[in-house]
């Protein structure tokens, strides 16, 4: 991209790949080569087979379960670090661990502390994630963080469709200032879900403040999990009269029974990036790819151009 600057090297852990060979090519340099070595127990050691001495380096991954992605991005930037690399990016496009945000009852970790304090350690001269869970996660950091909104790959997608009455929605309470970031765009309502837990991952009650009959809802999130309450919220909302309920979200994680819930569900579309590699492919999923994004964030800085339009909403 840039011809003023050296080029940088990009490297991708495993469980990234495909998306780092995207960012790769919309950037304009080959993915760089690294190979990994697995002992028999599990215990595996990646190495870079080409100089990174004095190179400003991104390290592209992110860290969803299982624990062994968190722990292939720490060893990575480790041996770069070790490698005399001048600048280590680590790119971690889906910030995992970040729902223990805070203590939210007695004797728990705060894991998103935890995580941002390892990469630190290991090597990380900046980071550059994509809609954290909580934006206060970035305080956990003492190294810039570049945090990006996907808004900027799902608003242009979301005004294509063209949909009349649309009215922008959070499952949740906490995701009510996204869901009015993107009202605010759209120019449309907002209701909003509110739900209690009985526990991780099980919702008990679920109800809707705002009226959505005889509107085209469009639901916002970070992320999906379990799909259980984007499936919950979707079923009510039809029943309140509702014409068609979509979902944005950008993180697919997809666990457990998350694509039966989605294929037996009202949902008539779930919109995501491909932030996380998905096990199977659905009818009902769209994936835009997240690669240009980065790229151009990458790029800008590579070069120490401002990067402020891609925080914007």
């Amino acid at each position: 991209m840039s011809s003023t600057t050296p080029e940088p090297k990009i490297f991708a852990c495993k469980q990234s790949e495909v998306l780092a060979q995207n960012i790769a090519q919309h950037y304009g340099i080959p993915l760089g080569n690294v190979i990994t070595s697995t002992y028999s127990d599990g215990e595996f050691q990646p190495s870079f087979e080409e100089s990174v001495r004095g190179a400003r380096v991104f390290i592209i991954g992110s860290t969803f379960p299982n624990s062994d992605h968190l722990m292939e991005m720490l060893l990575m930037l480790d041996a770069a670090k070790r490698s005399s690399a001048r600048h280590i990016t680590a790119v971690l496009p889906y910030f995992g661990w970040a729902r223990q945000d805070r203590k939210d009852k007695p004797r728990v970790p705060i894991a998103a502390k935890l995580v941002a304090k390892m990469l630190e350690t290991a090597g990380a001269t900046r980071i550059i994630t994509m809609d954290l869970h909580a934006d206060q996660i970035q305080g956990f950091f003492e190294k810039p963080v570049d945090h990006l909104f996907a808004s900027t790959i799902f608003l242009p997608y979301l005004k294509e469709l063209n949909l009349d009455n649309l009215t922008i929605a959070s499952p949740d309470m906490g995701g009510s200032k996204r869901a009015y970031a993107y009202s605010k765009a759209m120019q449309s309502d907002v209701v909003i879900c509110y739900k209690q837990r009985a526990k991780a991952n099980v919702i008990s009650h679920m109800e809707l403040i705002g009226n959505v009959e005889g509107k085209n809802v469009v639901l916002v999130d970070d992320m999906v999990d379990t799909a259980g309450t984007l499936t919950k919220a979707a079923d009510l909302m039809i029943e309140r009269g509702a014409l068609s309920v979509r979902a944005i979200c950008t993180h697919p994680l997809l666990s457990g029974n998350a694509y039966e819930r989605l294929e037996s569900s009202q949902l008539e579309e779930l919109i995501v990036t491909d932030s996380i590699p998905l096990d199977k492919t659905s009818p009902k999923i769209r994936v835009l790819s997240c690669a240009p994004l980065f790229a151009q964030v990458m790029d800008s800085v590579n070069s120490n151009k401002s990067i402020s339009s891609k925080f914007l909403m």
